[in-house]
C-alpha cells in the first residue's frame, strides 16, 4: 500500500511541476530591436549590457560589421557601424579578462574571395578593436565552441569551409589561450566526432561539448554530448540526448543548468522552438511554457538580469525581435 501511495504521490508531483512550467511564460521584450535582422552574429554580455556585432543577412554580399549593444533588452545603441574585421559570419565570441573577444567566422558568401579566419581581436567599448594576432595557431574557422574555462579561452572544432567544404574540413581539436594571442593545442583529437554548428557549456568544473555537425555538402547531425576537466580527456556523457539532432542551436548557462534551445535540422527538416536543461549533460528535460518564440536557428542567446533572453536569427524570415524568461526563485 505505501509503495502505491507513494507512487501516486510522484505522479502528482510530476502533474503538478509540468503545470508550474507551463504557467512560466517567454516574454516579447522588443519585436523589432533597432538593429537589421540578421543571424549567425556575435553575441556577449559585457559591462552589464547584452552586445550582438556582425552575422549574416544574405550569402551574395559581405556580412555585416555593425556592433549594437542594449542595457534593457528593448532600446538598442549603434556603437561602431563599421568595425575593422570582416569575417562576421559565425564567428566565435568571449568575455574574457574583462575585453570582448572575437574570432574566427566567414567572409563574403559564395561570392568570389571568400575566405575563413584564424585571426583574433578583442575590445574593451566595441568602438575600439585591437588586432592581438592576425594568424592564431589554430587553422582558419567558423562556427567552433569557444567558452571561457580556468582562466583560459579554449575554443573547440570547427570547419574550414561553409559552402564549398566537406566533412574532411570538419575539426575535433582543442585549443586554448591565456592571453588570447598565442594558442597552444591540448589535443589534436578529443574523441567526439569532428563537429561544426555545435555549443560548448562550462558547468561544475567541466567543459561540455554537444550537438553540431556538418551543414553541405554533407550533411550530418549530432545530439551526443561529451565533458571535460582538463580539455584533454573527453567523456561521453550520452550518445543520443532526448532533444532532436541539430545544427545552428543556442545554449547557455543559467539556475546551474546547461539550456539547449532551437536550431535547425534537415531530417525532417524543421526550426526548432523547444526548450531543454540538463544539471549533468547526461539526463535531460523539456521545458513547458505558454507562450515561445517561433522556430528559429543562428539567433542570439545570453544570460542577462536573471534572464534567459533570446534575440533575432532565421525563422525564416530573418528577425529582429527579442525575447526573455526568468524562472522563479524556487524553480526547481
Amino acid at each position: 500500500m505505501k509503495k502505491y501511495l507513494a507512487l501516486a504521490l510522484m505522479a502528482a508531483f510530476s502533474v503538478l511541476s509540468g503545470n508550474a512550467q507551463q504557467n512560466i511564460s517567454w516574454m516579447m521584450e522588443a519585436p523589432a530591436a533597432a538593429w537589421q535582422p540578421r543571424d549567425s552574429q556575435a553575441e556577449l554580455v559585457y559591462k552589464n549590457r547584452l552586445w550582438i556585432f556582425g552575422g549574416w543577412f544574405n550569402s551574395n554580399e559581405a556580412p555585416p560589421r555593425d556592433v549594437w549593444s542594449s542595457d534593457d533588452g528593448k532600446n538598442w545603441e549603434l556603437i561602431n557601424p563599421s568595425a575593422p574585421w570582416i569575417h562576421s559570419d559565425l564567428s566565435m565570441s568571449v568575455v574574457f579578462r574583462n575585453r570582448m573577444w572575437m574570432m574566427g567566422g566567414w567572409y563574403n558568401g559564395r561570392l568570389k574571395g571568400h575566405s575563413a579566419s584564424n585571426r583574433v581581436w578583442s575590445s574593451k567599448d566595441g568602438i575600439n578593436w585591437e588586432s592581438e594576432t592576425e594568424n592564431a595557431a589554430w587553422t582558419p574557422r567558423i562556427a567552433s565552441a569557444v567558452v571561457e574555462f580556468k582562466g583560459k579561452i579554449w575554443l573547440l572544432g570547427g570547419t574550414e569551409n561553409y559552402y564549398f567544404g566537406d566533412k574532411n574540413s570538419l575539426k575535433n581539436d582543442v585549443w586554448y589561450s591565456s592571453n588570447g594571442k598565442d594558442w597552444q593545442l591540448a589535443t589534436a583529437d578529443a574523441g567526439w566526432q569532428p563537429r561544426a554548428y555545435h555549443q560548448a557549456a562550462v558547468l561544475n568544473g567541466r567543459m561540455y561539448v554537444f550537438g553540431g555537425g556538418n551543414y553541405v555538402p554533407g550533411y550530418l547531425a549530432l545530439n551526443d554530448v561529451w565533458s571535460s576537466e582538463d580539455g584533454v580527456h573527453w567523456l561521453k556523457e550520452t550518445s543520443n540526448a532526448p532533444w532532436h539532432q541539430r545544427l545552428w542551436f543556442n545554449s547557455v548557462v543559467y539556475r546551474d543548468r546547461i539550456w539547449v534551445m532551437g536550431g535547425w535540422s534537415n531530417n525532417p527538416y524543421k526550426n526548432h522552438d523547444d526548450v531543454w536543461s540538463s544539471k549533468d549533460g547526461k539526463n535531460w528535460e523539456k521545458f513547458q511554457s505558454k507562450t515561445v518564440w517561433k522556430g528559429r536557428h543562428e539567433a542570439s542567446a545570453f544570460v542577462f538580469k536573471d534572464k534567459i533572453w533570446i534575440a533575432g536569427g532565421m525563422t525564416p524570415p530573418l528577425v529582429n525581435d527579442v525575447w526573455s524568461l526568468k524562472l522563479p526563485k524556487d524553480w526547481r
